[in-house]
């Protein structure tokens, strides 16, 4: 079946071109926004050649083909020109109100992401200080005691600081001038101002007294309206002036207003929130356990959990404890022993493979390729799981379970946050939520023909793979179109097209990659923005948004190199590509330029460098693994 087939059975499967709003493609799988996604026929779509399996993800239908996506996807909209949509096309008013709750949620999720390594250092400290406190290792009074505490409760008291400094970086702001803004608001004297119990005002106007020591929502209110107030006095300031006015007038409106108005406000909202689910959470009991356990994991898969961070931020900053994070850790242990329950009735050894080893790693707080890869994708084991957990959550909910900090990891690793007097009500919970997953997973069984064992549902990794803009010193070029499929010739050694270390591809957090759907390689966590060519040979491909490019060596060896984790979403910001497609190149040369330090911030630099014509070779394996400098020899093929 060649592309142009392949791409009239596709539309036909999904529902026809009725059925198709519009549809864009990534690295591995075309991406259709349908109308109707039950008109889509999954059984037709797992048949087709070249299909490996298919996704929803949002209101996003997903069909994962692999490396000839670009071919399939260019055949679909070259009979049918109306379907395409560019991921780069501005939204309509009707996207903005369709996802305005997706976009908060998103929105608050880039705020706190950057701080989640200070946050969980601080409370995994709080953690172990409670234990050895416990256990009787250290005393409470002591001086090593309180210095330990200093470090641990110094981040949660001045959490609106680093809030600040993320959701300026989120909305487009000068940081400094949030800090500012902030330390005006817990400044010691302003503090005793607005305790004192006496009626304060500015110019008159009343000011509502306020703590905000450990809040969340006025500080993150407050900059983003900052954002606004700083841009419009930079427009409308002399540029001889900007240095010194911008900041100077954007405190002066922002820090009164803040206090007069933002800081009640967002005080009032954050009490609300807090105090709407923590009522539910205390006095709910059972009944609040059952029903929030059970449906943890389509809260997680909607993302309304990130909502949620501000809240248990807050809980645990002000409370010392939260109730609502024990049923995240909950819900991992129903999916992992719902999967768990598929290995034990799966036939087919490719999917008892793959069940026990996600199952294991939603033990260790990754979930989704048992969630999304498994159990989603057999329907039954997802059921099963979401009983699990709400047997465990009820068991938990009822004792009061409670976490004492936030250690950034839902499973195993992650069981020092709820180290405390309520430890055990929140182990055992885990245990039922895995054990009733398990047995519930097993007696329900499966059909393993509605799933595909050899692909998980992922996230997506990838990018549209129309090709970057020559530069204009470009290097001589091939025609790639006529190059046909990479056939090797030889062995082949590849050398790292980055400097940093060298991981295992199975360490990798995307399923694409980590489960070698697109085929053996290895990974680096890179320590500089730079890509050069592993091989020589031919650039094939560079993706528009400048993450992803795939270089074919004169021996055939076909390699796609992918910078970080879902780096498309930067729609090619802060990447600078040298190369174009058909541009010869030799081991060593420049390919691609890139802000690492700015990319950190909010995504997974992990790079995937894969063999995407492994079939052809007999092994291939790593010839280095550890820190290493571009140009060493670190992978190695054989036919």
């Amino acid at each position: 079946m060649n592309h142009q087939e392949m791409a009239q059975e596709i539309i036909k499967a999904v529902g026809g071109t009725n059925n198709i709003n519009s549809v864009y493609h990534c690295i591995t799988r075309l991406r259709f926004e349908l109308k109707d996604n039950d008109k889509v026929d999954n059984g037709t779509l797992k048949k087709l050649d070249k299909v490996m399996g298919t996704n929803i993800s949002g209101d996003q239908f997903q069909v994962i083909i692999g490396n000839d996506v670009p071919k399939v996807f260019d055949a679909m909209v070259k009979e049918h020109p109306a379907l395409q949509r560019s991921p780069e096309k501005k939204e309509t008013k009707s996207d903005n109100k369709k996802n305005v709750i997706l976009k908060i949620f998103e929105t608050i999720a880039g705020v706190f992401a950057p701080m989640l390594p200070a946050i969980t250092a601080a409370g995994m400290l709080k953690g172990l200080l409670a234990l050895f406190v416990s256990l009787g290792w250290m005393s409470a009074g002591t001086d090593t005691y309180r210095i330990l505490s200093a470090i641990g409760d110094g981040v949660f008291h001045y959490l609106p600081l680093l809030i600040a400094v993320s959701a300026a970086r989120k909305f487009g702001s000068n940081p400094f001038v949030a800090i500012a803004l902030g330390t005006a608001l817990m400044y010691p004297d302003m503090s005793t101002l607005l305790s004192s119990g006496e009626s304060v005002a500015f110019i008159g106007i009343p000011v509502t007294a306020v703590s905000y020591a450990s809040s969340v929502i006025p500080i993150l209110l407050a900059v983003w309206l900052m954002s606004y107030v700083e841009k419009w006095v930079d427009r409308v300031i002399p540029a001889a002036l900007k240095l010194l006015l911008v900041p100077l007038i954007t405190l002066l409106v922002m820090v009164p207003v803040t206090l007069i108005a933002i800081g009640p406000l967002g005080t009032f909202v954050g009490n609300g929130l807090s105090g709407g689910i923590n009522w539910l959470l205390n006095e709910g009991g059972l009944i609040a356990g059952i029903v929030l356990g059970g449906a943890m994991a389509l809260i997680i898969m909607t993302g309304m959990h990130y909502a949620l961070v501000p809240i248990i931020l807050s809980n645990i900053a002000t409370l010392g404890f939260d109730k609502f994070l024990p049923l995240t850790y909950i819900s991992n242990m129903g999916q992992a022993g719902a999967t768990l329950g598929v290995f034990f009735r799966a036939k087919d050894k490719k999917l008892k493979t793959v069940a026990l080893s996600t199952s294991f790693t939603a033990l260790m707080g990754v979930t989704e390729p048992a969630m999304y890869g498994v159990n989603m994708k057999y329907k039954k084991p997802f059921a099963a799981a979401m009983i699990g957990s709400a047997v465990g959550g009820g068991f938990a909910l009822a004792f009061g379970a409670k976490a004492y900090v936030l250690a950034g990891n839902g499973g195993l690793p992650g069981l020092p946050s709820l180290i405390g007097q309520t430890f055990w009500y929140s182990l055992i919970g885990m245990i039922l939520a895995f054990v009733v997953g398990a047995i519930m997973s097993t007696v329900f069984g499966i059909k393993e023909e509605e799933g595909d064992a050899e692909a998980l549902a992922q996230f997506s990794p990838g990018a549209t793979s129309t090709p970057a803009a020559a530069p204009s010193n470009e290097a001589a070029a091939v025609n790639v179109d006529e190059m046909g499929a990479p056939t090797p010739t030889s062995d082949e050694t590849a050398v790292a097209p980055m400097t940093g270390k060298v991981i295992p591809l199975k360490e990798v957090n995307d399923p694409t990659f980590g489960d070698e759907l697109m085929g053996k390689g290895v990974a680096f966590v890179p320590s500089l923005g730079e890509l050069v060519s592993p091989v020589t040979g031919t650039v094939m491909n560079v993706f528009k948004t400048k993450h992803a490019i795939v270089v074919r060596s004169d021996n055939g060896m076909e390699l796609l190199i992918h910078v970080g984790i879902n780096t498309v979403k930067l729609r090619g910001q802060y990447f600078e590509s040298h190369v174009t497609a058909g541009t010869r190149v030799q081991a060593g040369d420049k390919l691609l330029s890139f802000e690492l330090d700015q990319i950190a911030k909010e995504y997974d630099i992990t790079t995937a460098m894969v063999v995407t014509n492994t079939a052809d070779y007999k092994d291939i394996q790593p010839v280095n693994l550890g820190e290493i400098t571009m140009g060493q020899e670190v992978l190695k093929a054989q036919i």
